[in-house]
Order: C-alpha cells, then structure tokens, then sequence
C-alpha cells in the first residue's frame, strides 16, 4: 500500500477574491479623499460643486462661534455627522429663508438616513433672529459667528467671499471636512438628490 503526500493548499485562490472584493472599497476611498490622484470620473452628474481640496474644520481658535445661550461653541464637537450650512444674518431676509427651508426639507425628505444630518445657521451679525424664522425652523443649531472668520473658511479664495457667504450653501462630512457647496437655492430637487447621493455611497457618519 502506497502512500501519497498531499501538496499544501495554495492560499493565491483567496487573496485573489479579498482582493477583488476590497477593489471597490479601495478605489471609493481613493477617490474622494486624494482627488489629486485624478480618480474621479471627469463627468459628473452632481448639481453642487466639489471642493477641492477640502477644508477642515477650524479649530475653535480661528472660528469664534457662540450657541443661543451665549457659549463658546466649537464646531469640531458636531463631527460623525453630515452638516448642511447657511449663513446669513439675524433678521433673516428672503434669500437667508429660502436656504434655511431648502436645508429643511432636504433634511427631512432623506427617510431613514435623516438621524445622519445637521442643520447649522451662522448668524453673521449681532441683531436680534427674526423670531418667525427662529420658530419655523426649530432644529436647526443656530451659532454666531465672526463674518471674516466664517467667510475665510466657508468662501477660500472666492472674488467676493462676504457675497459667496450669504448666497451659497455647504456640506460638511462626518470628518469634518467641507466637501461641496451649492451655487444658489434655484435647484432645490438638485440639492436634495445630492444629498441623498452622498448618504448612499457613504458609510461614515
């Protein structure tokens, strides 16, 4: 009776499926954290536009903010969530209105992703909130903040960045980068989408 030696089992076979399975992964994150790396595919069908490079969060130092209570606030604090960002100032005119709504509603249209977002309002004066805005739009964090700091931050290098921070509106991802804004609130289906794109294709926050 002969005896046969059994070769070892090749471990090729398995690498190659993990990596195959991880490819995906890898290259998603590739792509949205090293867009220098040209990953991306050149035509897009998002309605905001991407920042590039993203900019984090300032520390509480370089972007004084304060609660409704008067507190230092810092903004790191809200990180492991997606932020949708406004600014405009306390009495609140019809443009500052219009973003806070179609944030709102953005916010409330994304069904079971919903607990995955803020609302943040800068109010980027000293004057009293209109009180029929503060009410209508509960649920949103209001915080004062310092306009050059904020514009500094939200605006970069922008032509008219005091301009671009009453008219445009932000997203923030989860690790507190700021990652898309919005050109204008024309499009409020578009913003919604975009959101709702980001929510799928991110499992972070």
């Amino acid at each position: 009776m002969t005896s046969t030696t059994r070769r070892p089992r090749s471990n090729l076979p398995l690498l190659a499926i993990l990596a195959v399975c991880l490819a995906p992964l890898i290259f998603a994150l590739l792509a949205y954290y090293i867009p220098s790396l040209g990953l991306r595919p050149e035509g897009t069908s998002n309605y905001g536009r991407l920042i590039d490079p993203q900019r984090p969060i300032p520390a509480a130092a370089d972007l004084t903010l304060t609660d409704a209570q008067g507190a230092a606030f810092d903004l790191n604090s809200l990180k492991g969530q997606w932020l949708l960002i406004s600014a405009g100032p306390g009495a609140c005119p019809e443009a500052c209105v219009r973003k806070l709504f179609v944030l709102r509603n953005t916010h409330a249209s994304q069904g079971k992703e919903v607990e995955r977002l803020n609302r943040v309002w800068f109010v980027t004066d000293a004057a009293p909130l209109n009180p029929v805005v503060e009410a209508a739009y509960q649920g949103t964090i209001v915080l004062r903040a310092d306009p050059v700091q904020l514009a500094a931050w939200l605006a970069g290098d922008e032509a008219d960045p005091q301009a671009a921070l009453l008219e445009r509106m932000w997203v923030v991802d989860p690790l507190g980068h700021l990652m898309m804004a919005f050109p204008d609130t024309d499009e409020p289906e578009q913003v919604r989408d975009d959101i709702r794109t980001l929510l799928k294709s991110s499992r972070i926050g």
